[in-house]
């Protein structure tokens, strides 16, 4: 009986010991998390907190790049981006853009989810801040102008492929209503400016040492500059192509004038430029190296707004690879977005006359007194790279890109063979990936790296000091200033080693296209590019390549020259309605007060 009340006691005492616990135990905050009025009382907490804002702004470095889904690449294993190129994009499948596609996050932060999740962030923050107790004022006011920044960023990114989207200011909580209507292009276009206007009066001109990579006064001014030169564009301002469409307001402008609009475009390029703190990277050497070398330093005198990557320590796509994703397969890469003829056939010839097939002496030899970016760009047949890897060296030591086949004679057998270059799809080192098109993209790929196994520290440019030129540039053609378009566009040829251009009319703006094209290859431009000049129907064609053959000579050797053929190796199409991206189906379920895009 004493044992038992003994056990009985123990248990009673126990249970209490452990409900006391319990309670205790629960009252604690998480390990693993900051409770929110921690993060707001302690400024180091807060800027953890815009940190993480800051990933709402995409870098191009991931396993598929915005280029294949336009006139620039061909991503080899194609993981949905054709039917991007084919426009099969709709409102319940948006494919490479939809945040559940398994590359979703880390390819293309750009869509209505992401979007929004983080304008909440930010709005948050916008609530929280005025309560923040800083000892530094300086450091509170940096921080507001960076939310400012990236609200105004986020909100460009989602107005340049939705058109209208709500206007958000304030973080909603759970039980209030929500259920925002777009606002007009027009009004958001004015919130974005108003925003990057506020960053620019609160950010520094310049960061140093591990503060690098934050925005500053140039970054607000030229995002903004961006804005204002796509709000100018004639998408914006001829709804033509959605005719019937009940809402032109969201998709463009419905008063106001286009000269205007060009001529904000024009004066927020200048404000970047008279800031006086970038300038045309020069070195003063060979203007290919030159060129190739802005997209490997860590550091140029053209960074406006970078993002900078760190050695890979696990295998998480979300921070990028770009040699091991678009290297030659040849270099045991993988070969992802590979360029595409067109692409290609696009940089000039070194003395500034187009690149043509048609002629001769360009066919037999494509590769050769072209543009120098065109080397900077791509490695194609016959271009001298880095080394092999050590386990193939044997097969090349010279590191000679091999996207050819040799017809070789067997006497033993007396047929013909082929015998594949290192770096083709059928060849013996890496059979599973590889060029369709003949080409694989230089630019970007830090060639002291052995991609196979470590990642290449290389920042990604969001934006450079060139993109503002020409944004300039632009905006002084449409105005039909075409002396001052054509100071500041020889300015960057001249640097590239290339003659200046003397048109007018409508002859400068295609050069001036082409030039924007060419310069700006693979930065993520392209794709809304061709949308606000509505040349896209004329430019998502069937993507082309080049087969490179050495052929067999009538003595049985083979030819040490190749012949080069142009064929066609992705089908492509455009309909008016991949202008914009449709408005998912479960948004347009969560809030009824929603307008979908025309077309869809």
């Amino acid at each position: 009986m004493n044992n038992r009340n003994n056990i009985i006691t123990c248990f009673l005492a126990l249970t209490l010991w452990v409900s006391s616990c319990s309670e205790e135990y629960l009252d604690r905050e998480p390990l693993d998390q900051f409770a929110e009025g921690a993060v707001w009382n302690d400024p180091n907490l807060i800027e953890t907190f815009v940190n993480n804002i800051y990933f709402a702004i995409p870098h191009g470095f991931h396993a598929l790049m915005m280029s294949s889904l336009v006139d620039e690449s061909m991503a080899v294993w194609d993981w949905e981006t054709s039917n991007a190129t084919k426009n099969l994009i709709n409102p319940s499948y948006l494919g490479v853009w939809d945040e559940n596609f398994w590359t979703g996050r880390r390819y293309q932060q750009i869509n209505w989810t992401n979007g929004f999740r983080q304008i909440r962030a930010c709005n948050i923050f916008m609530d929280k801040i005025g309560e923040a107790d800083f000892d530094d004022e300086d450091f509170k006011n940096r921080l507001i102008g960076e939310v400012h920044f990236l609200r105004g960023f986020i909100y460009h990114n989602l107005i340049s492929i939705y058109g209208g989207v709500p206007l958000i200011t304030e973080a909603y909580g759970l039980g209030e209503d929500y259920e925002a209507p777009r606002s007009s292009y027009a009004e958001v276009v004015r919130f974005i400016s108003e925003e990057l206007d506020k960053a620019a009066e609160l950010l520094p001109t310049q960061h140093f040492g591990d503060q690098l990579g934050r925005a500053t006064k140039g970054a607000a001014l030229a995002v903004k500059a961006r804005t204002l030169l796509y709000a100018a564009s004639d998408l914006y301002h001829n709804p033509s192509w959605a005719q019937g469409y009940a809402h032109p307001e969201l998709i463009s402008y419905t008063e106001g004038d286009q000269m205007s609009r060009w001529r904000a475009a024009k004066d927020a390029a200048k404000a970047v430029m008279d800031l006086g703190l970038y300038s045309l990277h020069n070195n003063g050497g060979d203007p290919s190296e030159n060129f190739g070398e802005i997209f490997v330093a860590k550091q140029t005198s053209e960074d406006i707004y970078v993002r900078y990557m760190l050695q890979r320590v696990n295998e998480d796509w979300d921070i990028g690879d770009p040699g091991l994703f678009n290297g030659p397969n040849g270099y045991h890469n993988w070969g992802g977005n590979t360029p595409i003829g067109q692409l290609a056939d696009d940089f000039e010839m070194a003395d500034g006359s187009r690149f043509n097939w048609n002629n001769p002496s360009h066919a037999a030899a494509p590769y050769e007194n072209r543009d120098p970016r065109f080397y900077a760009t791509f490695l194609h047949e016959g271009a001298q790279w880095r080394p092999r890897p050590v386990n193939l060296r044997d097969s090349d030591p010279d590191g000679i890109i091999q996207v050819g086949q040799w017809e070789r004679y067997n006497a033993s057998t007396g047929q013909v063979e082929i015998v594949h270059g290192l770096d083709t799809r059928q060849g013996p080192i890496e059979d599973w990936n590889g060029t369709y098109t003949g080409y694989y993209l230089k630019k970007f790929i830090d060639p002291t790296v052995d991609h196979q196994y470590f990642r290449q520290e290389v920042p990604w440019r969001i934006m450079r000091y060139t993109e503002v030129l020409l944004n300039y540039v632009e905006a002084c053609i449409e105005l039909g200033e075409e002396g001052e378009a054509k100071t500041y566009l020889n300015m960057i040829r001249e640097r590239a080693g290339m003659p200046p251009v003397t048109e007018s009319g409508d002859a400068l703006k295609e050069r001036y296209r082409n030039e924007r094209r060419v310069e700006l290859a693979y930065e993520d431009h392209r794709y809304f590019d061709v949308r606000r000049w509505m040349i896209a129907p004329e430019v998502y064609t069937n993507a082309k390549g080049v087969r490179v053959r050495y052929q067999l000579l009538p003595d049985n050797t083979t030819s040490p020259d190749p012949t080069y053929t142009v064929i066609e190796v992705q089908d492509r199409a455009w309909q008016d309605r991949a202008y914009f991206l449709p408005i998912k189906l479960d948004e347009m379920n969560r809030n009824f007060n929603l307008v979908q895009n025309p077309l869809y």
